[in-house]
């Protein structure tokens, strides 16, 4: 496998090795783990993955770290590593993009025209700034997740240097930051798809192999879209886990 999943597993896969290692006390509460370098020869990753795994470790309550000292040793329970994205909240995606770097391949600004205004829900017409990006994986720089077209109203036309400046913010916080509008929903639709040959070009993939677009609509308190994308993403590259809970009709 590659792209994503790869990039995923490995970081997971150190960490329920490491998480393992201090259950059977190799490790005992209170003592270090090797330094990152050392994790790095070990385990022949690299020092990006290994600070990946050490934080699924520190997020569990397994260890500790502080600079200068290092990474403790907290707990020895036993406690299950998930090895799925989960895509259940803002946070979420904001995780995502920290973990790939997106690269800017485009900036322009459209006319919507009636395919654009369909796909997006914009007017016929109205004023686009377009930004096509790919987010890399950093150890299969050949093989990126996914390529995406963003879409903000022309008038936003400080976002192009500043997403050029911040290459793991979102978008949405940039445009908060910048214009003072803040995301609160995200409302996103999945469709299976082919992929177009300017996308295949683009991530090293075959034209028609099967995709999984996702279009995600930003929405800021008022129910008003700030941002629309379009991500394409080849099949075998990218995994979502979304967790879907009864409602207690008792409390309603």
């Amino acid at each position: 496998m590659n792209g994503y999943i790869e990039k995923e597993s490995r970081y997971v896969s150190i960490a329920k090795e490491l998480a393992q290692r201090i259950s059977r006390g190799e490790f005992p509460v209170g003592s270090l783990l090797p330094t990152e370098m050392a994790l790095c020869e070990h385990y022949q990753a690299s020092r990006h993955t290994i600070r990946d795994a050490l934080r699924e470790l520190s997020d569990i309550g397994l260890v500790s770290r502080k600079k200068r000292i290092g990474t403790r040793v907290e707990s020895t329970a036993e406690t299950t590593i998930n090895s799925g994205q989960s895509l259940a909240s803002l946070e979420d995606l904001v995780e995502l993009a920290r973990h790939h770097v997106r690269v800017v391949k485009d900036i322009q600004q459209i006319v919507a025209d009636q395919a654009l205004a369909d796909l997006i829900g914009c007017s016929l017409g109205s004023h686009w700034l377009k930004i096509e990006s790919i987010r890399e994986n950093s150890e299969q720089p050949d093989a990126p997740i996914c390529i995406t077209q963003s879409y903000v109203t022309a008038s936003y036309h400080k976002i192009g240097e500043l997403i050029k400046a911040d290459p793991f913010a979102l978008i949405s916080d940039l445009i908060e930051q910048q214009y003072g509008r803040r995301s609160v929903e995200v409302r996103q639709t999945i469709t299976a798809v082919a992929i177009d040959a300017h996308s295949a070009d683009i991530l090293n993939a075959p034209t028609g192999s099967p995709a999984l677009r996702i279009v995600r609509q930003y929405m800021d308190r008022l129910g008003k879209v700030l941002e629309t994308t379009i991500s394409l993403h080849p099949a075998e590259r990218y995994t979502c886990s979304i967790t879907l809970k009864r409602i207690n009709k008792e409390n309603c």
